[in-house]
């Protein structure tokens, strides 16, 4: 582990103090090494303490500074100089230089012997690999048992605990789903999302951006992605950090993965109850209180109505609705009788639900389809919400989006079979009179008694409709009325009639 050039500078036994490059006392020492070469640098790797006597340091302070130069270009974490040997003390002009690149130079006095200063830092590195070691082998446990009791929230509260970190899952859409401590400022939020569009095939990666380390690991199990688990620290994770994170991350994809086995018998447990319900049966307050986990957070619901006219129609749509619901972790409440099918949706997503749902189906499955939606309710409007998708199904045509229920205001009478049947026989039999005096006398009383009626009985509204005078509309009225026999003047005569010419489409 990586010790802090600050940690080895406070130690007072060791009586080392700092001469230059203060700027740089957040660096971390890796390794210690003892060199008197004069070009020691293509043996350095980065992360090093350098000591040296300065025994072969240059004899110009140009030199001089062009070799603290190249060491902090090596990525040389710090430098002590021992004095009292080569040197009575350190080279002003390496002080200065060390100002100027930020690289820590630091005095080692003759009394203090390198080798004390080399077992210091490796006792501390292996007492910090231990430490860390030792965080994470009670961490893995603790986040195990979050899993089981609480699930995928708990288990990003215990890894950010234990990283000392901001931890986030993003969904495939990189929306936050679960964060610890704090969700991210916008600026945040829109660096993080930069970093992973960076490179969208890695399962992996870390970033440095102002300051801060960005350590992201794609959830996912074979080819099925569920999002990616983020890391905010000040400083890159170390090994032990990221055997954290990645046993965090094997978690979450088991929590998203949960066996098939157990989403089925869920969702046949979810039927089973809104079989019940539907059937009018009494002492189901359990099967309610199971129901409620299909309503939104104001406990509102929609029904979708699927009229199938195959059984293979029936189960491809059974297939796509059990996929969707579990890829969205929401739970699916589906009932089958005769061909069809009833899903209890929650009413704020219930629109996106279904037009996904009819645009997953196959050309074939689409054509022997009818769907319809209901409007919002609630949720003891179960029944209600149910006779509502219903209608709307059979008022849908085969092969077109969901049909909602809402929308048939104004023509629902005409988008049900037995009812135009009805109005069919009702027009041929009162308009036959008019259609055969228009195709006699190449008069317009059909098209005036519609534009009439259409206006409410208002007379300016109405002439203006067919373009002609009030006066010579009222007396194709007139006409009209005695030709059918009825009386205008009644609203529900109005009615039967204005439904006959729209039935009979004039």
């Amino acid at each position: 582990m990586s010790v802090p050039v600050s940690w080895v500078l406070s130690q007072p036994d060791l009586a080392i103090p700092l001469r230059g490059g203060a700027a740089g006392i957040g660096r971390t020492i890796d390794l210690v090494i003892t060199t008197e070469l004069e070009n020691p640098f293509r043996w350095l790797s980065g992360g090093e303490l350098v000591l040296t006597t300065g025994m072969r340091l240059p004899a110009t302070p140009e030199a001089r500074a062009s070799y603290l130069r190249r060491l902090n270009e090596r990525g040389v974490a710090a430098v002590g100089f021992g004095i009292g040997l080569s040197h009575a003390e350190i080279p002003e002009d390496l002080i200065r230089t060390a100002d100027d690149i930020g690289i820590p130079l630091f005095e080692v006095p003759l009394p203090t012997p390198f080798a004390a200063i080399v077992k210091r830092v490796t006792e501390r590195s292996a007492q910090l690999q231990y430490d860390a070691l030792l965080r994470a082998s009670r961490a893995q446990p603790r986040m195990t048992r979050a899993l089981v009791r609480s699930g995928a929230r708990a288990i990003v509260r215990e890894l950010a605990t234990s990283l000392r970190a901001t931890v986030l899952v993003l969904d495939a859409e990189t929306r936050i789903t679960d964060v610890h401590p704090d969700a991210p400022d916008d600026e945040l939020l829109h660096t993080i999302r930069t970093a992973l569009a960076s490179d969208p095939a890695a399962a992996s990666g870390v970033h440095t951006v102002h300051g801060q380390s960005i350590t992201h690991q794609r959830i996912g199990v074979g080819g099925r992605v569920h999002g990616d688990l983020v890391v905010v620290s000040p400083a890159p994770l170390s090994a032990v950090d990221q055997i954290l994170l990645g046993h965090a991350n094997s978690l979450l994809a088991l929590d998203f993965e949960k066996p098939a086995r157990l989403w089925e018998a869920q969702h046949r447990l979810n039927s089973t109850v809104l079989g019940l319900l539907l059937s009018h049966e009494t002492n189901l307050a359990p099967a309610w209180t199971h129901l409620a986990q299909a309503a939104d957070a104001a406990g509102r619901i929609r029904v979708l109505a699927a009229d199938c006219d195959t059984l293979d129609a029936v189960d491809d749509i059974r297939s796509v609705a059990e996929s969707m619901a579990v890829r969205s972790g929401h739970p699916l409440f589906l009932h089958l009788i005769d061909r069809r099918i009833r899903v209890v949706l929650p009413g704020v997503a219930a629109v996106a639900f279904a037009r996904e749902l009819a645009a997953d189906l196959s050309p074939i499955t689409s054509r022997a389809v009818r769907f319809g939606l209901s409007g919002e309710h609630p949720l003891p409007e179960l029944v209600t919400a149910t006779d509502a998708a219903s209608m709307a199904a059979a008022a849908a045509e085969r092969g077109s989006a969901p049909s909602e229920f809402g929308a048939l205001t104004g023509r629902s009478l005409l988008s049900f079979d037995s009812t135009r049947q009805v109005l069919d026989t009702l027009a041929k039999t009162m308009l036959t009179p008019l259609t055969d005096h228009d195709s006699a006398h190449g008069t317009e009383l059909l098209v005036s008694l519609r534009a009439y009626l259409e206006a409410n009985g208002q007379w300016e509204t109405a002439a203006a409709a067919t373009g002609v005078h009030r006066h010579t509309l009222r007396k194709r009225i007139a006409t009209a009325q005695d030709l059918l026999g009825c009386n205008l003047d009644s609203a529900r005569v109005r009615a039967e009639l204005l439904l006959a010419i729209l039935a009979g489409g004039n």
